[in-house]
């Protein structure tokens, strides 16, 4: 059950019949549930608090870049850090992606106008895109694959979950504590 190996596949062949196996394999799971959900909601709670950030910070001319400026990152670097977690491992690459994913983070929190906001979403969505592949390929890695359909099926729940509760999210933050925290949200959940 070692994430961090380069090549788990005989690993992934057996079945987690021991039950310190079968625990190793759920703490596992729920931090790469975790990721996932990470990459998730940044996605659905920008999409209520979107107007008002663009009003906070006068960038009504740059307000496709916001959710654009992720989305193209993400999707650039999925393939790039999918070949060099085989590489290196899966776990240093997923670690470093939960880390550049908080700096983007923590980047938006305190974006002072729209272009520091952008720069920060594409921080974002290179770590983003190695959140989403590689908690992807992880759990090809260590479940048994008997058992990879229903592990990805609660993945995708992580996303049905976060596009139900994110625009709820970005609402709340907008309404109550403010924009920022539709990316402060992401620093204790990235630390985790």
């Amino acid at each position: 059950m070692n994430l961090g190996s380069k090549n788990n596949s005989i690993a992934a062949r057996e079945p987690a019949d021991k039950p310190s196996e079968k625990r190793a394999l759920l703490f596992i799971f729920a931090a790469l549930l975790l990721v996932m959900l990470l990459a998730s909601l940044s996605q659905t709670v920008l999409s209520t608090a979107l107007p008002t950030i663009v009003g906070a910070l006068d960038g009504a001319d740059h307000i496709m870049w916001v959710i654009t400026a992720y989305l193209l990152a993400s999707t650039i670097m999925m393939p790039i850090l999918g070949r060099l977690s085989d590489q290196l491992g899966r776990k240093p690459v997923l670690l470093a992606s939960v880390f550049v994913f908080t700096a983007g983070s923590l980047l938006g929190a305190v974006a002072w106008d729209m272009p520091v906001l952008i720069i920060s979403r594409v921080i974002q969505g290179i770590g983003g895109g190695g959140l989403m592949v590689l908690s992807q390929a992880a759990i090809a890695d260590v479940v048994p694959v008997r058992d990879r359909g229903k592990y990805m099926g609660y993945l995708a729940g992580a996303f049905a979950f976060s596009s139900v509760v994110g625009p709820l999210l970005g609402g709340w933050f907008t309404e109550g504590p403010g924009w920022r925290w539709a990316f402060w949200m992401n620093i204790p959940l990235g630390i985790i």
